[in-house]
């Protein structure tokens, strides 16, 4: 009997990187969600090999960051005094 070969470990020292469907499964929005942004240059930097698209994880997480709305300011509003 032969033993099974071990599943190829990531390379180390390179970045991590999520295909379409995982970026849209972590996002919580569809796949052509994702590509609409893309089209209209919205989304999250991506790499294309050939027809497959791979997002850094820094990238995504710089990109979410980037969404995030202001602070809200400390001093009441004019309307809530």
């Amino acid at each position: 009997m032969t033993t099974p070969e071990p599943l190829p470990q990531p390379l180390t020292g390179l970045p991590p990187l999520l295909d379409i469907r995982e970026l849209s499964a972590y996002l919580g929005v569809p796949v052509s969600t994702i590509y609409d942004w893309r089209a209209r240059g919205l989304g999250p930097r991506a790499y294309r090999f050939g027809k497959h698209l791979k997002f850094a994880v820094g990238d995504v997480t710089a990109w979410i960051e980037a969404q995030r709305d202001a602070a809200p300011s400390s001093s009441p509003s004019p309307d809530r005094r």
